[in-house]
């Protein structure tokens, strides 16, 4: 049923995440954060800060890889059936073909490890870390690949992907979040000792992580014109709605709930990964439809997580 503590649980973990956002823009619109600040900060939270608080979580931790096997399998296999679902059903409704990749990609591409991942805290604490964090690297390689095909797809149609999919492989196994997380994995499993000061150093740079992150996310917003705004739509309806409805009713059908349900829709409820924008200008894509894609997504996350929330909350899933 519905109650005034489930409102209150469901504006606890989106309101923070808006809030500091909305801070982002404004200051930005300010001129308190400049454009040199937004991107400093931003490589400061992926390559060191990030990875530092996954890292420092995970060695800690006390969890079975076995008892996540499921929620990884499901998070892969239904992201790649969402991808291919968007394929045939895209060219019915956007055109011109070139804006399709871009649409796919941010229809399923979600920002998990900024947006995603901060939901996950607020929702459960620290102890969702180790859950969260091998689902964002797992589900990360495959939006890789999965954006890859998709652009090259539309935008050079007939062309081979194969020099790309090569670059992506070297990203991944360069991204310093899937070596932060490997790494701790590494250790938790093998019982290694880690130094108290190595992870009282990691804990200060994963306090700056989240506040940071948003910020420059907040700062990064901007809808730009565009005469194809309806394809921007789109794909923030599919985003938004129809991929976390679709996963989410796999999941609960296979009986999916508490934890692991929380983290599938938190992760897949999060706005558009603003990688897509840097992958799409990279392959002559559409880079503003990309980018008013990132932004829609990122202001209206908000919302229509809340309303998951309240729904999965009231039915006693998550």
């Amino acid at each position: 049923m519905l109650s005034f503590d489930v409102f209150q649980f469901a504006l606890g973990i989106t309101a923070p995440i808006f809030i500091l956002l909305a801070i982002g823009n404004l200051l930005k619109k300010k001129g308190v954060l400049t454009d040199e600040f937004v991107t400093t900060g931003s490589q400061l939270v992926f390559n060191i800060t990030l990875p530092a608080l996954l890292f420092v979580n995970i060695v800690a931790a006390k969890f079975s890889l076995s008892d996540s096997i499921g929620l990884l399998g499901l998070g892969v296999i239904g992201t790649i059936a969402a991808y291919l679902i968007l394929e045939l059903t895209i060219p019915w409704l956007v055109q011109p073909a070139a804006d399709r990749g871009v649409v796919i990609q941010g229809a399923f591409r979600a920002n998990m490890g900024i947006i995603g991942l901060a939901y996950c805290v607020n929702a459960y604490g620290s102890e969702v870390y180790s859950v969260a964090a091998v689902y964002l690297a797992m589900v990360t390689i495959v939006y890789n690949v999965l954006s890859v095909i998709t652009l090259v797809r539309w935008l050079s149609p007939g062309s081979s992907a194969k020099q790309l999919l090569a670059k992506v492989f070297l990203g991944v196994v360069k991204n310093p979040l899937i070596i932060a997380i490997c790494a701790a994995l590494l250790i938790n499993v093998s019982h290694l000792p880690v130094p108290e000061f190595l992870l009282q150093t990691g804990e200060y740079f994963a306090q700056v992580t989240l506040p940071l992150a948003l910020l420059c996310a907040g700062a990064s917003l901007n809808i730009k014109r565009d005469k194809n705004l309806g394809n921007a739509m789109i794909s923030t309806a599919l985003k938004l709605m129809i991929i976390p409805v679709f996963l989410v009713g796999v999941a609960a059908y296979l009986g999916f709930s508490g934890m692991e349900l929380g983290v599938l829709f938190l992760m897949c409820s999060a706005p558009s990964a603003s990688v897509s924008y840097v992958m799409a200008r990279a392959l002559g894509g559409n880079a503003v439809l990309a980018a008013n894609i990132i932004a829609i997504t990122t202001v209206l996350s908000v919302i229509s997580t809340s309303v998951g929330i309240i729904i999965l909350r009231s039915l006693d899933l998550m």
